[in-house]
């Protein structure tokens, strides 16, 4: 998919210690269809004067997902949790009153979150959003 400037964009990061997040941005601009140029609404450059921009390959960038609505998750459920300003993969591993414990394979961390820090996760396929229960959503 090709975006453009001013286009708002999720970035999913390779980098060691971000594998499974996505952070929200804006397309600034277009590399030659090779990458872009994105800023991030939340982080922001070491010195914190302002919102970080950066060089990203065009395979980490894709669409906003669909919001979903969701209410509850069951045991086993692959969800994003919003943590450290983003959006991080893991899988529901229990429930404890209000809070949903949530599993990070790439960190081996679980952590407690209301489900108001949860989503239902979506891969972006061919196009298609596909959530993590394999139904193709729009």
């Amino acid at each position: 998919m090709i975006f453009s400037g001013g286009d708002k964009v999720e970035v999913s990061s390779q980098a060691d210690g971000f594998v499974g997040s996505y952070f929200s941005a804006t397309v600034m601009s277009e590399l030659m269809n090779e990458g872009y140029v994105v800023q991030y609404m939340r982080l922001l450059k070491e010195d914190m004067s302002s919102p970080l921009r950066e060089i990203v390959a065009a395979d980490e960038v894709r669409p906003f997902p669909p919001k979903i609505l969701a209410t509850e998750f069951r045991l086993g459920d692959k969800v994003d949790a919003f943590a450290n300003d983003g959006w991080w993969v893991g899988k529901i591993t229990g429930k404890n009153g209000a809070k949903y414990f949530v599993y990070f394979e790439t960190t081996g961390d679980e952590i407690a979150y209301p489900v108001s820090h949860l989503r239902v996760h979506q891969e972006y396929v061919d196009g298609k959003w596909v959530s993590s229960k394999n139904r193709v959503l729009c």
